[in-house]
C-alpha cells in the first residue's frame, strides 16, 4: 500500500465511506499535504466506491482544493468586482513584483504560491486576501507587501 492509500484509508475510517465523506477527506488531505495528487483522488474514489470522474470533478470545482503542488504559503487574492474596484490590480502588481512570480505560479523556493480566487466573503472590507487560513482586508499595495515580507521571515 502506498502512503496515499494508507492516508485515504485512515481518513475513510474516520469519516466513513459514503458520498458525504468526500469533502471532509479531501479537506484533511489538504491539511496534511497542502494539495491532492491524482493518486490520492483515485484512492479516494476506490475507498468511497465513487467514480474517479466524480472525485476529480469535485476536487477541481473548489478553488481551495489544490490539485498541483503549492508553496508553504498560498496567497489567494479576491478577484470580485468589489475588490477590483478597490484596487485589486495594483495589489496583484505589488505581489507579483515582490515575489517575482505571476498569478498561478509558485516561487522557486516553494515558499509562496499566488492565486486569484472568487469571493472570500470580505467584500465589505476589500480588497481582501487569504494566506493559508489567515484573512487580510482593506489592502493597499504597501500593506500587501508588508504582510508578505513578514511571511518571508517566518
Amino acid at each position: 500500500m502506498s502512503n496515499s492509500e494508507i492516508l485515504v484509508k485512515e481518513l475513510a475510517d474516520k469519516y466513513g465511506r459514503n458520498r458525504e465523506s468526500l469533502m471532509p477527506i479531501l479537506q484533511d488531505v489538504i491539511e496534511v499535504r497542502r494539495y491532492v495528487t491524482d493518486e490520492v483522488l483515485v484512492s479516494v474514489a476506490k475507498e468511497l466506491d465513487l467514480s474517479a470522474a466524480e472525485v476529480f470533478g469535485t476536487a477541481s470545482f473548489y478553488s481551495f482544493i489544490d490539485t498541483k503542488e503549492v508553496g508553504k504559503y498560498v496567497i489567494r487574492l479576491c478577484k470580485t468586482i468589489v475588490c477590483d474596484m478597490k484596487g485589486k490590480d495594483a495589489i496583484i502588481g505589488a505581489l507579483e513584483s515582490t515575489l517575482r512570480i505571476k498569478v498561478g505560479q509558485t516561487t522557486p523556493d516553494k515558499k509562496f504560491t499566488l492565486f486569484t480566487t472568487n469571493c472570500l466573503g470580505w467584500c465589505h472590507k476589500g480588497p481582501a486576501m487569504l494566506i493559508n487560513d489567515e484573512v487580510y482586508t482593506e489592502l493597499t499595495p504597501g500593506k500587501a507587501i508588508e504582510i508578505i515580507e513578514n511571511y518571508m521571515h517566518k
